[in-house]
């Protein structure tokens, strides 16, 4: 669609059928750092790259995975700030959630609404999309649960998934290396090994982050201590 006017209009489809603001999110999303999510028997884990823009940076001032619950984590793919951003939206349904039912929001529906929140931000003027695709891994009363949530507010619960730049081939490892009885423990050593797989020079406990939630429905990241000792276990 060379030179298109409708590359600038959110709300206008192109006559192909296309909103092809999402597809340039899309293409944010796919230059964003490695993310990716397996669901075992017992509990989820994501894991993400975690490079910094200097050597300078001050490692422990970022995270890329964030907790939205006790029992629910999230990570990301594309843009820092429009996940910030939904991540501040999404700590906020929790607690309307929490206020009117008193009870813990279930990871289904906050998907739910993060999803809607997504989706209204590609039918409105003068908004574009966000510019990520999420991962949220919870553990509920229907056991664990991972979903993928992409700019244009589709969603889908999945086995493992990943998105960012190595997004084809770490899906393409994890289908050759994920099975239905896979346990937690076998999870954190297989996301490991996928982001190996396209790991863009050294792997180190500093420049990866993972987050786990198992059977006692507490999400929580990993130590640096924790995930060296994870490295060290799959070399």
């Amino acid at each position: 669609m060379s030179g298109s006017k409708y590359s600038f209009s959110l709300t206008t489809f192109s006559p192909s059928g296309e909103l092809v603001q999402i597809k340039h999110a899309l293409a944010a999303i796919t230059a964003g750092a490695t993310s990716l999510g397996i669901k075992a028997t017992n509990g989820v884990v994501l894991a993400t790259e975690k490079k910094m823009p200097s050597t300078l940076v001050d490692e422990t001032s970022i995270s890329k995975i964030q907790l939205l619950t006790d029992e629910i984590g999230i990570t990301y793919s594309g843009m820092g700030p429009d996940f910030r951003v939904l991540t501040r939206m999404a700590r906020k349904d929790t607690q309307v959630y929490y206020r009117t039912y008193q009870e813990s929001i279930p990871c289904s529906q906050l998907v739910r609404e993060t999803a809607t929140t997504m989706q209204e931000f590609t039918q409105q003027g003068g908004v574009r999309p966000f510019g990520v695709s999420l991962l949220m891994a919870g553990y509920d009363a229907n056991g664990p649960q991972l979903y993928q949530v992409d700019p244009s507010g589709s969603y889908f619960g999945w086995k493992a998934s990943a998105i960012g730049k190595n997004m084809i081939n770490a899906k393409t490892f994890l289908e050759k290396r994920y099975s239905e009885d896979m346990e937690l423990e076998d999870a954190i050593h297989t996301a490991i090994l996928t982001l190996k797989e396209g790991f863009d020079g050294q792997i180190a406990a500093n420049n990866i982050e993972i987050g786990i939630v198992g059977e006692d429905r507490k999400f929580r990241i990993l130590t640096t201590a924790e995930v060296s000792d994870y490295l060290s276990e799959v070399e």
